[in-house]
């Protein structure tokens, strides 16, 4: 089954349906245990289409064992109308070079139930490349490159993340390399907090990600 706004990722062997991403409404997005075992539900939220799309794209392609569903929006809250399956995992995609991006998540954060923030919400920085940063870190970011071309200091998202005591993530998503890299660490930790990786929990995952800007999810 397609829930429309998702993209999903059937198990091996099965088709895969594509459709277009959900914009804004008034439903408010809460938690809970993934309707089925299987299902592990994902939500991208950001303003940068095309990147969210080629994110999610890169996600699908990574091996996982439960049936992965990314659902793509612009913003939140999302329509009420809609069937679609809880939950597990919020990712807020912030692009260094758009304050509207940053504005957007901004606002969008207080249409979250505030148990999510137990682990279950993340925050992505995107848009270095741009800024012709001369050094790269493992992730495609450089926290020592220059900023000065940038309209969002990255302190700012920092501080944001921090105050809604959630994990932060830097990618450059317009690099496919490391697109790909936080793909699979997205997928990671999308299958802890759906539940699917035994004895680890979304509190631990939060506590593990806000002790190390890299932590090795792999290990997990």
């Amino acid at each position: 089954m397609c829930f429309p706004g998702l993209l999903v990722r059937p198990p091996e062997g099965g088709s895969r349906e594509v459709r277009s991403a959900v914009r804004t409404g008034p439903e408010r997005l809460q938690p809970g245990p993934s309707p089925r075992a299987w299902r592990s539900p994902l939500s991208l939220v950001g303003t940068e289409d095309a990147l969210l799309q080629q994110l999610a794209d890169s996600m699908l392609k990574e091996d996982c064992a439960s049936e992965l569903k990314v659902h793509l929006a612009r913003s939140l809250p999302l329509p009420s109308n809609v069937n679609r399956p809880r939950i597990d995992l919020i990712v807020f995609v912030v692009n260094l070079h758009s304050k509207y991006s940053l504005r957007n998540v901004e606002e969008s954060l207080h249409h979250v139930d505030t148990t999510f923030f137990l682990g279950k919400v993340g925050f992505l920085i995107t848009g270095a490349a741009k800024a012709d940063i001369p050094a790269r870190g493992p992730h495609g970011f450089s926290a020592a490159g220059r900023e000065g071309h940038c309209s969002i200091h990255r302190n700012t998202v920092v501080r944001l993340a921090r105050t809604y005591r959630s994990p932060l993530l830097f990618c450059d998503l317009e690099v496919e390399g490391f697109r790909a890299t936080v793909a699979q660490r997205l997928v990671r930790m999308l299958q802890i907090c759906a539940g699917h990786v035994p004895g680890v929990s979304a509190l631990n995952l939060l506590s593990l990600l806000r002790s190390s800007e890299n932590p090795a999810l792999e290990d997990v």
